[in-house]
């Protein structure tokens, strides 16, 4: 025994001054000794009044800055993790603030007195670094990957511990065997956008997967609605249905339900849930609307709270000087990059666009460190062994709904998202499984001019002027703010007609009368609503219920959905060969509109006109949003057929999940090894629980 323990502790020490780990070590000591000096003496030379001091003194202070992070960094950790929620964000702010405090007021040379300019001097140090980091790496994010090593070695270590393991260990856990699988969603992304990305040479990691056989490519179709609360719906609970739009009106309560609004989403996910979610065996949910029945919910709408205490990624993504702090100062380089893109968009006069103003300010530099947060939270994850991860990322959809989804500065978001699969890519050498990754889209986005911009009045206002003498009314605002918008207690009344829109579809109630209306009441009490609609140019599409089923009507014809009979001429030929299906299905949901209305497409340019001030748009029917992507391990079988809907996906990934050992596999009428040989199956399942090491 004493033996066996000597020749550990010899293998660990050579594990610990082994040539490579001693050089990395070696590189980063002067790499953050060579960024403090920098730092410190920009922040010197820009403090007024402070008396000139020699280099060797700075260098003082960058050794005293070492060691006062040493103590109290460790302390800071502690207490951002004990507060958790808010307070782990609050505190991890002030973290590299304390520290840098400290060290200048212990500083022997007394450059800096008085605490209004030791703070100042402090906050603009740490802003200093940031950048500084940031240009060193050259905006790549090899910093952030090695504060998520070091945090996911971390966690594995004290798994050990608790199992019985050394307490004092300097050896680096070796990579997990058993399959694990990690799913990140890039919200918004559309397979004709990422497929044109990929053949310009702009996304290496995706394009690395494709080019080396590693991974395949496959778009699917949304269907109707095509947002990102249906589509998650249907593809972590296989409940698509339940989901009219992104937003909707229930007579039946007087309730307008908003799917991105934590009350609202709590609501819903009750009717979704099976206890079968695709997440439900030991899986996690990460930044999603719903939480596929996962064990554990982070940042998830459906169960609105903030990381606590158990969540490590969140901790130290808020205490360490490359995680909080950095995206924060980032974040507000985003906010003046988006105001010189939107003055470059005007001065060359670029069409279509909308303002990029107000609250889309604060969304953009959000969306880009929630996608940090979510990544160092992915990478807890991973290092504690959850069987399956589901993520989204949500940059590019942000940007690409008031820039245009095929735009530059989407495009760089779109960049900045294959950064972080890279990322996550490298992360799988210190994870407790072997991850498979699976990337796909919840729906696409199409560009045009916005209905408004078009026609000179909004849907509401076309709405109203056929319904008079009864007034129109609608949200005030797009649907995917409205989450930032509390609802208004007590409610105020609900005009007769409500329009409730999402993109370019929308859901027309009237409110007045419970259930849904016929064709035959609604011209009863409105008997200029449909054939006006229908006749508006930008409406290309009135679907209503009749005595023989749901009819869409356009400007020159109609057609029956239920048996495709068609009068005049189709007016369902512009939006593909989907387009009856997806309006049939769409007509099962339980608080579909008593009208649906889907904007006019162009038949030239597949632009279409969002009823909201939005320049990309997804919701309806028209141009790519209903094209979404799947990119997944090459060998692995797509048995769902052509993938039509989310709840498709759900089932592929489903089997997946069983062909990895994941899950249990249930029987089902599709059963894939039906008339295969016991050994032919068993031979399968160890390929597919094994492949992840050979990636």
């Amino acid at each position: 025994m004493a033996v066996e323990r000597g020749g550990s502790r010899d293998a660990e020490l050579r594990a610990v001054f082994a040539w490579p780990r001693v050089l990395d070590r070696a590189k980063a000591v002067i790499r953050n000794g060579v960024t403090t000096f920098v730092v410190l003496t920009t922040t010197l030379w820009l403090m007024p009044g402070v008396r000139a001091t020699d280099v060797l003194d700075t260098m003082g202070l960058v050794v005293l800055v070492a060691v006062v992070g040493a103590v109290l960094r460790p302390l800071l950790l502690a207490g951002v993790t004990a507060l958790g929620g808010w307070g782990a964000m609050l505190l991890g702010v002030m973290a590299q603030v304390i520290v840098m405090v400290v060290a200048l007021e212990l500083d022997p040379s007394k450059r800096l007195s008085g605490w209004p300019t030791v703070g100042v001097a402090a906050v603009l140090a740490v802003v200093c670094a940031a950048i500084f980091d940031w240009m060193v790496d050259s905006g790549t994010e090899d910093t952030f990957l090695k504060e998520a090593k070091r945090l996911m070695r971390a966690i594995r270590r004290r798994q050990a511990r608790r199992a019985g393991g050394r307490w004092l260990t300097v050896r680096r856990p070796t990579p997990g065997t058993e399959a694990g699988l990690l799913v990140v969603q890039l919200d918004g992304v559309s397979e004709p956008v990422l497929r044109w990305a990929v053949r310009a040479g702009n996304l290496p990691t995706i394009g690395r997967w494709l080019r080396s056989g590693t991974h395949t490519m496959r778009g699917w179709h949304t269907g109707l609605p095509s947002t990102t609360p249906a589509s998650q719906a249907g593809i972590l609970h296989g409940a698509s249905r339940e989901i009219p739009g992104f937003r909707w009106y229930e007579k039946d309560t007087g309730k307008l339900m908003v799917s991105n609004r934590p009350r609202d989403a709590a609501v819903i996910e009750p009717r979704l849930s099976d206890g079968r979610g695709l997440l439900s065996d030991g899986g996690v949910s990460i930044g999603n609307a719903f939480s596929g029945d996962a064990a554990i919910s982070l940042l998830t709408v459906s169960h609105a709270a903030l990381p606590g205490r158990s969540a490590r990624g969140w901790a130290a993504f808020m205490a360490s000087p490359f995680g909080f702090t950095r995206a924060l100062v980032l974040g507000v380089g985003e906010v003046f990059t988006e105001l010189h893109q939107a003055r470059l968009q005007r001065r060359r006069n670029l069409q279509p666009r909308v303002s990029r103003s107000g609250a889309f300010l604060a969304l953009r530099p959000a969306s880009m460190l929630l996608r940090d947060v979510n990544v160092s939270l992915v990478a807890e994850q991973m290092a504690r062994g959850a069987p399956v991860v589901y993520c989204d990322l949500v940059d590019y959809d942000e940007v690409a709904h008031h820039a245009g989804p095929a735009r530059p500065e989407s495009m760089r978001q779109l960049e900045s998202l294959d950064r972080m699969l890279g990322v996550l890519e490298r992360l799988r050498s210190e994870a407790a499984r072997a991850y498979r990754i699976v990337v796909l889209s919840d729906h696409g986005q199409s560009q045009g001019v916005t209905f408004r911009q078009r026609y000179g009045e909004t849907l509401e206002q076309a709405v109203a002027r056929f319904s008079a003498p009864d007034p129109a009314d609608a949200p005030s605002v797009p649907a995917e703010q409205e989450a930032t918008k509390e609802p208004e207690f007590p409610r105020r009344p609900v005009a007769p007609v409500l329009v409730v829109s999402s993109g370019n579809l929308a859901l027309v109630y009237l409110t007045r009368y419970a259930g849904r209306l016929d064709r035959d009441r609604i011209d009863a009490e409105y008997p200029q609503l449909v054939s006006g609609l229908a006749g508006h140019p930008g409406v290309g599409l009135v679907v209503v219920r009749e005595g023989d089923g749901p009819v869409a009507y356009g400007a020159a014809g109609s057609h029956r959905l239920v048996d495709g009979a068609v009068h005049g001429q189709d007016p369902l030929l512009p939006y593909g060969p989907h387009a009856r299906a997806d309006l049939l299905r769409h007509q099962e949901s339980r608080h579909v509109g008593d009208l649906v209305l889907i904007s006019a497409v162009d038949p030239v340019t597949s632009e279409v006109s969002a009823f909201e001030e939005l320049v990309g748009s997804h919701g309806g029917l028209g141009g790519w949003q209903t094209e979404a992507m799947l990119v997944h391990p090459a060998e692995w079988q797509i048995t769902q057929g052509d993938l039509f809907g989310p709840d498709a996906v759900h089932r592929q990934l489903v089997e997946w999940l069983e062909l990895l050992g994941l899950r249990p596999r249930a029987p089902r009428q599709d059963e894939l090894t039906a008339g295969e040989p016991d050994e032919v199956v068993t031979a399968r399942r160890r390929d597919f629980r094994t492949a992840g090491m050979v990636d």
